[in-house]
């Protein structure tokens, strides 16, 4: 993940900062208990795209 995106990208739910995950290759906020997949190098940054946090990975 190119850091510059990284840097600007933001969860649309919550506004807050992703971290990226490169082992399951998503972007997760912690706020709103989401994870954004990236396919083929693009964040997929809509909600119905993202799966629910367990509690497991929030820590």
């Amino acid at each position: 993940m190119d850091k510059r995106l990284l840097d600007i990208l933001v969860c649309p739910v919550t506004k807050g900062p992703l971290t990226w995950h490169p082992d399951v290759q998503e972007l997760w906020c912690k706020a709103s208990r989401l994870a954004y997949p990236v396919r083929d190098g693009i964040p997929v940054m809509l909600e119905e795209e993202a799966r629910h946090l367990r509690e497991d990975e929030l820590k």
